[in-house]
């Protein structure tokens, strides 16, 4: 009997430890608010893809949702505040074949995000992330730009999110 009440106690007591600290997710993020405002990145890029604003918008949505917990709100107030815009979406020779013939072409696409941390303030941040994937010069951009968009949009939200949740 009194192991279990000590075991008990114990378990209280490392509950409330834990909750003092903020919140912790499986990801190594630490969460201190409840809710976030992830607003439509803006395309600003010289080449424009009509699906690229809100693909980038759901991958960022998604991962951060899916590994902290908030809630999802339209509001100023919103203890987190992700805002961006998309800067570059370019297309590069990345290799060569002989002296003069590409082999390898590469999709690169920067964005610029502004993130608000209102619990903290030194935990805000501006700043560019940029993510490539190559491809080969035989194919067209167009027959491969779906996959390119998806594995370069999980990648900067992997960035994005480490960036305002886990600092790395």
């Amino acid at each position: 009997m009194k192991i279990r009440i000590g075991l008990s106690l114990l378990l209280v007591a490392l509950f409330a430890f834990v909750g003092s600290c903020g919140v912790y997710s499986l990801s190594g993020a630490s969460i201190e608010g409840k809710t976030i405002n992830i607003r439509t990145l803006e395309n600003r890029a010289m080449n424009v893809v009509p699906t690229l604003s809100p693909s980038l918008t759901d991958k960022i949505r998604n991962r951060i949702l899916s590994q902290t917990g908030l809630a999802a709100v339209n509001t100023e107030t919103a203890d987190y505040d992700v805002k961006g815009v998309i800067t570059g979406y370019n297309v590069s020779i990345s290799g060569l074949q002989g002296t003069n013939q590409a082999s390898d072409n590469r999709l690169t696409i920067t964005v610029e995000v502004t993130f608000t941390n209102r619990r903290d303030d030194k935990a805000s941040f501006k700043q560019s992330f940029g993510r490539f994937a190559d491809f080969r010069a035989n194919e067209q951009l167009q027959s491969v730009e779906g996959r390119l968009i998806e594995e370069i949009g999980n990648q900067l939200a992997d960035d994005i999110f480490n960036k305002a949740f886990v600092n790395w």
